[in-house]
């Protein structure tokens, strides 16, 4: 019969039942009917040994199950073999009755279970009193009338599982049906053991009244040690259970089954009818709420336990027991509004963090049977273990989650990234690509050179912010390099993969403010489709690398990838190599261009101001390689600072060979950030100048205006320390960067050169012209020296001479030189620094 479509029924059935099961009992009374005489003193004194026997209570866990029995049997054993049938049902009806009334008043355990309970009792005594009418007994030592009574005990037994089966199925289940069974065959030994206890006592009253005497004596000592030998049992049982959780709790942290594990042992060892975790959701870690209880296999998320008490177990970072025996009464309050007797409740621990709560509910076994704090400090122990175990299965997943995900960003690392487009490239969709993007974050280096490594985390960080809140949906986004992010999508054209390279990128875009100093985030993006340019995961990614370092030259910073791109990766790793050996074997040539005064003529003399240092790289199979090819390979491949050293050598012994009268010839030298950024650089510089015999003002260190500006907190120490030492500084590009000019007070700049693009758009551009003419009104207010770049005709020089610009450089005076070349020009045209010649060698 279906109980969930017939509960009233099922709610009726269990009252019809137990008034059955009274009527009988009533029936059964009359029909012995009231024998003539009463014997007072007997039953009374059966009644109050039946009361006793009952409240003896011996309880065992046994398999999960609580097993409970009382030494009623004992009595029962000496009314079967004294009283007549029917005085044997009054004793056992008024104690029953004075019994369950007890419990009923001491607890709100419903008029049901008291009123099944007596009739049960009465029933039981009923068969027992019939069984022995059936085979008559003897004398008291007559070893048949042993047997009849021993029978007589384990009938009652019998009928009376036979009644708890038919209650227990109308209000639960046929699980329940069995573990009654169980219970039964489990505890036979238990009436048996009573009855022979019985009949002990039965010879011994036979054999001397006064016995009875000895008999309690001995009856309370027998309960006294099967309640010790119970309790160290249990306490064996309970070492042995922790052990066994132990080594379960082990295995299941590398099964990946620690919770599933963990719960339905915890409520089998305390003998629960439900055990809960929660874990409250924390950062990325999502709440967890899982209940093992004895009717539901496997777990649930139905939760019994009230939350309150949950949470005051988290908060207060302490165990809770509540019983109708202990806690406050707002916990048994609270307990008692969501249906449940008893709880246990504990923190779990992570070190000094509580991160959760492992609670059991309702200890089986009926309402009068609770937990108590021996339970609580188990359950302290076994969540010990269980908070041990979960730091480890924590710890597992945060290595598996850092072995796939970069640490600073989150975003999904190189392994992950490639597992992800692998498993893209495996599944084809009709009319659509698999199109991946390379972005190559600009300037990274630069920023950590100069402001130094929090600020480039910073900026990479709002990179990936950027990248996600502008991203295609679906798209997956990962980092795979310091400076390298990649993202894959799926586009319906390669056209289309383009364009949305170019709209993230423009996305991208836009300074951002690190320490007070405005920084530009921008990046070179590589485009390669799948299954157009690419058959596998690692093949895409080394084409699309290609693709994004051949960006970095493309007006708009995108570059999709083709064949042609190959031969020009492999020629930048060939000219990597070529590069080192070239400077290692002093390949590497260093050209001069002249500075001059524009207030003189070549041809009056005296106008060389000096020179500024450029190297050039003649390859033997791609003959001359251009500075903005190289030097970027230099400073990619860890050269940089070998390259800058050996054009400050260079220059300095051509500035000491070339001195005029007055000394050395003034040289300017290029720097990038990340030289300026080498804490031991300004020490070589004084070992070169030293060993040169060139005065350190003679030596003029240029840097770009940008790069002045983005690195100006990271550089002013060794700035200073160069400054200190006499070398001069001079902003170069000055007027194309995007800064404010509040440096120009800062740091110690001696000279700006203005940006070849305002000087030579002087002759056909107003505005050109204005800009040149406010940056020179700007260095006479800061009394800063002036180089306009990039001069290539007479008109700008008369232009510059009439906004009295000093100074000048570009291919009207002449062109980068080697050094040769360079010395019969300043041999030809005469020149000398003020009124004395220069020695050319």
């Amino acid at each position: 019969m279906d109980r969930e479509r017939y509960p009233s029924l099922f709610r009726i059935l269990p009252w019809a039942l137990t008034l059955i099961i009274l009527a009988v009992d009533a029936a059964v009374m009359v029909a012995h009917g009231i024998p003539g005489e009463l014997p007072v003193g007997q039953v009374v004194l059966f009644v109050a040994a039946f009361i006793v026997a009952q409240n003896l209570l011996i309880q065992q866990d046994v398999r999960g199950l609580r097993i409970a029995f009382n030494l009623a049997d004992v009595p029962l054993i000496l009314a079967l073999f004294y009283l007549d049938p029917f005085w044997i049902l009054v004793v056992r009806a008024v104690s029953a009755v004075a019994f369950y009334a007890g419990r009923y008043l001491r607890s709100d355990v419903g008029l049901l279970k008291p009123l099944f309970n007596i009739g049960m009792s009465l029933f039981g005594a009923a068969t027992a009193a019939a069984f022995v009418q059936y085979f008559q007994i003897g004398a008291a030592a007559d070893p048949r009338t042993w047997l009849v009574l021993v029978g007589a005990i384990v009938s009652a037994g019998f009928t009376t599982t036979i009644l708890i089966s038919m209650l227990l199925f109308l209000i639960n289940s046929w699980s329940s049906v069995v573990k009654a069974w169980s219970s039964f065959a489990m505890t036979l030994a238990g009436p048996i053991m009573a009855s022979c206890v019985g009949l002990i006592f039965l010879v011994l009253l036979e054999a001397a009244p006064w016995a009875w005497v000895l008999i309690v004596f001995m009856l309370l000592t027998i309960v006294a040690l099967a309640r010790s030998y119970m309790k160290l049992r249990g306490q064996r049982h309970v070492l042995n259970e922790l052990n066994n959780f132990t080594h379960l709790v082990a295995g299941s942290v590398r099964s990946n089954r620690l919770i599933d594990a963990t719960l339905g042992r915890l409520r089998e060892i305390l003998s629960a009818e439900s055990a809960t975790v929660w874990v409250p959701a924390d950062g990325r870690n999502p709440e967890i709420r899982l209940t093992s209880s004895v009717d539901d296999v496997g777990l649930t998320d139905l939760d019994p336990v009230p939350e309150a008490l949950q949470r005051e177990a988290i908060d207060a970072n302490r165990p809770i027991l509540v019983t109708p025996k202990h806690g406050s009464q707002e916990h048994r309050d609270i307990l008692a509004g969501a249906g449940l007797r008893n709880v246990l409740l504990v923190p779990l621990r992570s070190g000094d963090e509580v991160y959760g709560c492992l609670s059991v509910a309702d200890r089986i076994g009926g309402e009068m049977s609770h937990f108590d704090t021996a339970d609580l400090q188990l359950l302290e122990t076994v969540a010990a273990h269980v908070s041990i175990a979960v730091d480890n299965s924590r710890l597992i997943d945060q290595l598996r989650y850092d072995a796939y995900h970069d640490p600073l960003t989150g975003l999904p690392s190189r392994r992950r990234s490639l597992e992800a487009l692998q498993e893209a490239l495996s599944i084809t969709v009709p009319g659509e690509v698999v199109a991946v993007l390379m972005f190559d974050v600009d300037s990274l280096h630069e920023i950590n050179d100069a402001l130094g490594h929090e600020a480039g985390d910073t900026a990479l960080r709002e990179f990936a912010r950027r990248l996600q809140e502008h991203a295609p949906a679906a798209s997956f986004i990962g980092r795979i390099d310091s400076d390298e992010f990649i993202l894959q999508t799926r586009l319906a054209s390669t056209e289309a993969a383009i364009e949305t390279a170019r709209r993230l990128r423009e996305g991208i875009q836009g300074p951002f403010e690190v320490g007070g100093v405005s920084v530009s985030l921008s990046a070179a993006v590589g485009v390669v489709t799948h299954p157009d340019f690419a058959a596998d995961a690692d093949e895409l990614l080394k084409r699309v690398d290609g693709a994004t370092r051949q960006a970095k030259d493309a007006p708009d910073g995108v570059q999709l990838y083709h064949a042609g791109l190959e031969s020009e990766s492999l020629r930048r790793i060939g000219l990597a190599a070529d590069l080192r050996r070239a400077l290692d074997k002093g390949r590497l040539e260093v050209h001069f261009q002249p500075k001059v005064r524009l207030d003189r003529s070549l041809e009056n003399g005296g106008a060389v101001m000096g020179a500024e240092a450029l190297v050039r790289w003649s390859h033997p199979t791609y003959g001359t390689v251009a500075p903005e090819e190289f030097i970027p390979i230099a400073a990619s491949t860890g050269q940089l600072g070998q390259l800058t050293d050996t054009v400050l050598d260079q220059a300095l012994r051509r500035s000491a060979e070339w001195a005029g009268e007055d000394g050395p010839l003034p040289m300017s030298v290029n720097l990038s950030p990340r030289t300026l950024a080498d804490a031991e650089f300004p020490g070589r510089v004084a070992a070169l100048l030293e060993r040169h015999g060139v005065p350190p003002e003679r030596l003029t260190f240029e840097i770009t205006e940008d790069d002045v500006v983005s690195g100006e907190p990271r550089l002013t120490p060794a700035l200073d320390r160069l400054h200190e030492m006499g070398v001069r500084l001079s902003v170069d590009d000055f007027g194309a960067g995007y800064s404010s000019l509040a440096y120009l007070r800062r740091l110690p700049v001696q000279e700006i050169k203005i940006d070849l693009r305002f000087v030579q758009g002087m002759a056909t551009d107003d505005d050109d012209k204005a800009i040149v003419e406010a940056v020179l009104g700007l260095a006479r207010h800061f009394a800063i020296d002036v180089v306009a770049e990039g001069i290539e005709s007479h008109q700008t020089v008369e232009q510059l001479r009439e906004l009295h610009c000093e100074a000048g450089q570009g291919y009207y005076f002449s062109r980068p030189l080697p050094p040769d070349r360079f010395a019969a020009w300043l041999d030809g045209q005469g020149w000398t620094r003020g009124q004395a010649r220069l020695r050319v060698v």
